[in-house]
C-alpha cells in the first residue's frame, strides 16, 4: 500500500477528482491500481489567503517497488478481534451500562460467540429522546433516564465527536462499526469526524438490534443496586427491574461501564471495598458566540470553498498553575440542561449532524484537584460537583433555568441586565445572573484570564456580548476505580471500564476501552 500525502485542494471537487489529480501528479498508472481510498481530509486555515483542504490517499498497487519514492504503509486494515481459545464463562457476562464502552464490549462478546446481558438503568434510545425532550420543554426530570443516563450514554446528546487523543489500533474498528450501523462513510477519513445527535440515535438502535440478533440481551429501566462479593470475587449482582422487582443475576464476569455521572453506584462500590480514588477533573461554563463570527475568525472571508462550520480548541496556563481550556466544542449547536439529579443545573453542548444552528458553543473549563475538595474521601469530587450544581439551580431561579451572563459582565463581576447580539440557546430557559457568585474564586479568576488570552488566539472570542451559561461540571469522571494490568479491579471478575471508571474521555476512547475490557475477559484475565 502506498500513501500520497499533502494533496492540496483549493476548490470543491469530488473524492474521485482528488484521486485523479494525485495519480497524475505522481505518474501512477491506472492499470497498476488495485484499489484506493481517501485516508484523511483536513482543513488548513493557518493562512487566511490560502485556505485549502489537505488530503491523504492510500492506494494498493500491483508493484510497490515501482513507486519506492512514495510512502509505503503497512497494517492499514481493521484489526480482527476474534479471540483464539477464548474463555467461555459459566454465566453470561454482565455489562452494566449501555454507553459506548458497554456497547462495544457487547459487540466483542457477540462477535466471539459469547452472549452478554447488558443492564441499563435508563430507557432505550428512542424513548430516552422523548424523555429528554420533555425535560427541555416542560422541566420534568427523570432521574433514571436523561442526558446522562440511558442507551447510548452521555455522548448521545452531544455532538457525536469521534476525535481522541489516543493512538490505538482499535480506533479503526470503532469507526468502521459506526459506519456499519449507519454513520456516514466520511467519518473514516475526516480529521475531525462527528456523527451528530440525530444520527447517533439511529446508529445506537442498529447496534442494539445487531447484538440481540447475535444472542445478546438488553435489560432497560433496570438499575443495579448491589454487588455480591465472596472470597474477593464477584458472584452476583442485584438490580431493580422495569417492573420495580428486585432481581439477582449470577456473574463471574462484570464489565462496569457505568458512565461518569453514576454517583449512587460509585457510593455503593466504595462501601463494598472496591479500590478507588478521587481524581482531577474540570469545571466551568459554556460559552456561546455567533457561528458566523467563528467562521470569519477561523477561515477569513477570501476562500470560495464551501467549508463546514468552523471549530476551535484553545488552552491557557495561568501563573497560578491552573489551566483553562475549551472542551467539546459544538459548531452550529445549542446548550442544553443535562441534570441527572433534582434541583441541580448541569450544562452540556450538542449539535446535530448538519451543525446548522445560529450559535457555536463550547465548554470553557478550569482544572480542579482533590486538594480542592472539602471531603477527602474518594467521593470528594462528587460532592464538589454537586454543590456547584445546586448553587447554579438556585441562582437560575430554582426552576431549571440556567444562570447566564454576558462575558463583559462576567469579567467585571457584574450581574447582566440585558443581552446583546448573542442570544442564549439553552433550554428550558435562562436567568440573567452573575456567575461569579457561585464559582470558586480560583475558577472564576482563571476563567477570566483564559477568556482574555483566547481572544489573542481567536479574534472576537472575548467579545462583550458572548454568553456564558453555568455550570459545566461533568467533563469527566470525578473518580478513578483502580484496575491491574489485566484491567481487573481488586475484586476478581470486575472490570472497571470507560469514562465512569476514569479510563476514557469521549465516545472514541470509551468505545476502545470497552473493546479492551471484553478482550481481557475473553482471555480469562479475571484477576
Amino acid at each position: 500500500m502506498i500513501r500520497i500525502s499533502n494533496i492540496k485542494i483549493k476548490q470543491d471537487i469530488s473524492n474521485k477528482e482528488v484521486f485523479n489529480i494525485a495519480i497524475k501528479k505522481y505518474n501512477i498508472k491506472e492499470t497498476d491500481i488495485i484499489k484506493w481510498n481517501i485516508s484523511k481530509k483536513s482543513i488548513d486555515a493557518r493562512k487566511k489567503d490560502d485556505v485549502h483542504y489537505n488530503y491523504c490517499i492510500d492506494i494498493e498497487v500491483k508493484n510497490e517497488s515501482k513507486y519506492k519514492k512514495l510512502d509505503i504503509i503497512k497494517n492499514s486494515e481493521i484489526p480482527n478481534i476474534i479471540i483464539e481459545n477464548k474463555y467461555k464463562p459459566t454465566n453470561h457476562p454482565i455489562i452494566i451500562g449501555a454507553g459506548p464502552s458497554g456497547l462495544f464490549a457487547a459487540l466483542v462478546f457477540v462477535e466471539n460467540g459469547i452472549c452478554p446481558i447488558v443492564i441499563e438503568q435508563g430507557e432505550m434510545v428512542d424513548e430516552r429522546k422523548k424523555t429528554v425532550d420533555n425535560f427541555l420543554q416542560n422541566r420534568k426530570l427523570n432521574t433514571l433516564s436523561n442526558v446522562q443516563f440511558g442507551e447510548g450514554g452521555a455522548g448521545t446528546f452531544s455532538d457525536g465527536k469521534l476525535t481522541s487523543n489516543i493512538n490505538n489500533k482499535y480506533c479503526k474498528k470503532v469507526l468502521a462499526d459506526f459506519v456499519k450501523f449507519g454513520a456516514p462513510e466520511e467519518i473514516l477519513y475526516l480529521s475531525k469526524p462527528h456523527i451528530g445527535t440525530d444520527n447517533l440515535i439511529n446508529i445506537i438502535k442498529n447496534m442494539r438490534n445487531y447484538i440481540i440478533s447475535k444472542g445478546g440481551t438488553f435489560l432497560f429501566n433496570s438499575k443495579v443496586t448491589d454487588f455480591n462479593i465472596k472470597d474477593n470475587k464477584i458472584k452476583s449482582i442485584y438490580f431493580i427491574d422495569s417492573s420495580n422487582s428486585k432481581q439477582e443475576l449470577e456473574a463471574d464476569t462484570v464489565i462496569l461501564a457505568i458512565g461518569h455521572s453514576s454517583r449512587e453506584t460509585f457510593e455503593t462500590l466504595y462501601k463494598k471495598g472496591i479500590s478507588m480514588e478521587a481524581k482531577n477533573f474540570s469545571v466551568g461554563v459554556r460559552i456561546e458566540h455567533l457561528q458566523k463570527d467563528i467562521n470569519l475568525s477561523q477561515y477569513g472571508n477570501i476562500t470560495k470553498l464551501k467549508l463546514p462550520p468552523a471549530e476551535y480548541k484553545l488552552a491557557y496556563h495561568s501563573p497560578s498553575l491552573r489551566s483553562c481550556y475549551t472542551f467539546c466544542m459544538c459548531p452550529g449547536g445549542m446548550v442544553i440542561v443535562s441534570s441527572s439529579e433534582p434541583n441541580t443545573i448541569v450544562t452540556n453542548g450538542m449539535s446535530n449532524f448538519s451543525r446548522d444552528k445560529e450559535n457555536a458553543n463550547s465548554a470553557v473549563l478550569v482544572n480542579v484537584t482533590p486538594d480542592d475538595f472539602e471531603d477527602k474521601t474518594p467521593l470528594g469530587g462528587i460532592y464538589f460537583q454537586k454543590k456547584l450544581e445546586q448553587n447554579a439551580f438556585i441562582l437560575g431561579g430554582s426552576n431549571y433555568n440556567a444562570p447566564v451572563q454576558r462575558l463583559e459582565d462576567f469579567i467585571n463581576n457584574k450581574k447582566s441586565e440585558f443581552l446583546g447580539k448573542v442570544k442564549p440557546s439553552y433550554l428550558p430557559g435562562y436567568t440573567l445572573s452573575n456567575l461569579n457568585d457561585i464559582l470558586p474564586t480560583f475558577v472564576s479568576q482563571t476563567l477570566k484570564e483564559g477568556l482574555l488570552y483566547f481572544d489573542t488566539k481567536l479574534s472576537g472570542f472575548a467579545m462583550p456580548d458572548s454568553i456564558l451559561t453555568g455550570v459545566e461540571t461533568r467533563s469527566s469522571s470525578p473518580v478513578k476505580i483502580f484496575r491491574n494490568e489485566h484491567l481487573v479491579s481488586n475484586i476478581g471478575g470486575l472490570y472497571p471500564c470507560g469514562e465512569g471508571a476514569g479510563y476514557a474521555g469521549g465516545i472514541m476512547s470509551a468505545a476502545v476501552d470497552g473493546i479492551k475490557c471484553a478482550i481481557s475477559a475473553l482471555s480469562n484475565n479475571t484477576f
